[in-house]
């Protein structure tokens, strides 16, 4: 088993950028995705090869997690205040951000008494107040577990955490459409789950060593799997309706994809200038405010600029949107960090 510290993390900046890119792009192209019959096909298709290309973000995140805290030996009380309390302030922060601007677009509504109001706040906190946040509760979840799994992989041998990755993949397999009825009375839920991605993000940085022509396989079997995602979901949709069978997180064509990124980005060597490389790690410093804040602004691009998956060609403008809110957001979150005493609480560093 390759130990910890002769790894290079270097490469996992790029891949976090990546992934934040990539989820940025998805978020842009969702809209269209939606209007399948009410909208030109040419114009779904292209949402729809979007979608395909970039569903491996939030996979590829959890694997990131695990690949940087599983081999570490923890105090629990002390991991959990460190974590949680790095993710917690910025995500209530932008929590409430979220319902004003609902209240803003009038989507919400305070006309009842204080205690009323107080229970719709809370209401939309326990929920989720803005699409992209269901990605936090699930991070703070894994955070609890972390500190029992990082155990498990640190000491089980090579074949044990390879029978945990199958066990996961036959459960997620199992418990697909159409094969769900297969599916035997045995309860096997303890294998499933994201916490698959934690341990196999792991794996394939700990256990997984460079084979000859990796990255061109790899590359390969992502193309492989766009198309197959791409033509497919077109076919579940034609055939069956609004169905995201193919695009599903926890689902097995989502783990090839993401596996292939990910393994793409550990062993592609690209010497980036010192700019690059600085530009890259400054970027990296606000990944979480950006994540946080890019539904806010991807919301007022189209608001106020007419900025979105409808400014020109939707191959150009998807792509073009995700880079132009990519850029405000982490200029919004920089100037943010800026704040005194709350600064780096609402920026998410």
């Amino acid at each position: 088993m390759t130990t910890a510290k002769s790894q290079n993390f270097e490469w996992i900046n790029s891949l976090r950028l990546i992934a934040l890119l990539a989820v940025i792009v998805l978020h842009a192209a969702a809209i269209p995705l939606g209007q399948y019959g009410h909208i030109p096909i040419n114009i779904w298709l292209t949402a729809d090869f979007y979608n395909s290309l970039v569903r491996f973000a939030v996979p590829v995140f959890v694997m990131i997690t695990g690949a940087l805290l599983l081999h570490r030996d923890y105090e629990l009380g002390n991991f959990l205040k460190k974590r949680l309390s790095r993710v917690v302030a910025p995500f209530l922060f932008w929590s409430l951000v979220y319902i004003g601007y609902s209240w803003y677009n009038e989507e919400l509504a305070f006309e009842g008494g204080t205690l009323a109001n107080v229970k719709q706040v809370l209401h939309q906190l326990k929920y989720g107040s803005s699409y992209h946040l269901w990605y936090v509760y699930m991070l703070i979840g894994l955070y609890f577990f972390v500190p029992i799994i990082s155990k498990f992989v640190r000491n089980a041998t090579k074949r044990e955490i390879e029978y945990f990755l199958i066990m996961w993949l036959i459960i997620m397999i199992i418990s697909q459409p159409y094969i769900v009825r297969f599916n035997p009375q045995i309860d096997l839920h303890y294998f499933a789950g994201y916490a698959g991605y934690l341990v196999l993000g792991h794996y394939l940085t700990f256990n997984f060593d460079r084979r000859q022509n990796i990255v061109l396989v790899m590359f390969i079997l992502f193309v492989s799997v766009v198309c197959v995602i791409f033509w497919g979901t077109y076919l579940i949709y034609k055939y069956n309706g609004f169905i995201t069978l193919l695009y599903e997180p926890l689902g097995p064509a989502i783990v090839l994809l993401a596996s292939a990124v990910f393994l793409m980005a550990r062993f592609t060597k690209i010497k980036l200038p010192a700019f690059v490389k600085q530009a890259q790690n400054f970027a990296c410093k606000f990944n979480f405010g950006i994540y946080l804040s890019h539904a806010l602004v991807l919301y007022f691009l189209d608001d106020l600029f007419g900025i979105s998956y409808k400014l020109c060609a939707r191959l150009i403008s998807i792509p073009v949107t995700a880079i132009i809110c990519f850029l405000l957001s982490l200029l919004l979150v920089w100037l943010l960090s800026k704040l005194p005493y709350i600064g780096k609480w609402v920026a998410g560093i």
